[in-house]
């Protein structure tokens, strides 16, 4: 009987264990990332899409607000955040370098003393 008691709560913790592994392929998130205009809009969402998992990318010029729809098997929203950062576009987590910023258009040079919620 202990046997069989202790058996089940072997397969009860494995099951668990391997429920929590399985990824969301459509996981939705919204994140902030600075930008100013349709440039940055561009280049911003091509940096996302660049990211293999991402399936939908959509930056608000207005808002500042990333609306990303990845496959949570195949990246990470920071992964897509780095990418962003990479080409120059600081984000809530992941501020690109002095050097890239720079290299950014003067229209797409955003204020980076802002903080960003």
């Amino acid at each position: 009987m202990k046997n069989v008691i202790l058996g089940m709560m072997l397969l009860l913790v494995a099951l668990s264990a391997q429920s929590q592994g399985i990824r969301n392929k459509n996981a939705k998130h919204i994140f902030v990332v600075n930008g100013n205009c349709e440039q940055c809009q561009r280049r911003i969402q091509k940096a996302a899409y660049a990211v293999n998992g991402v399936k939908s990318a959509i930056w608000s010029i207005e808002t500042h607000q990333m609306a990303l729809t990845i496959n949570e098997e195949k990246t990470t929203v920071i992964e897509v955040k780095k990418a962003i950062a990479k080409v120059g576009h600081d984000n809530d987590e992941v501020k690109s370098s002095k050097e890239t910023y720079q290299k950014l258009p003067d229209c797409c040079q955003y204020d980076r003393t802002l903080q960003l919620k």
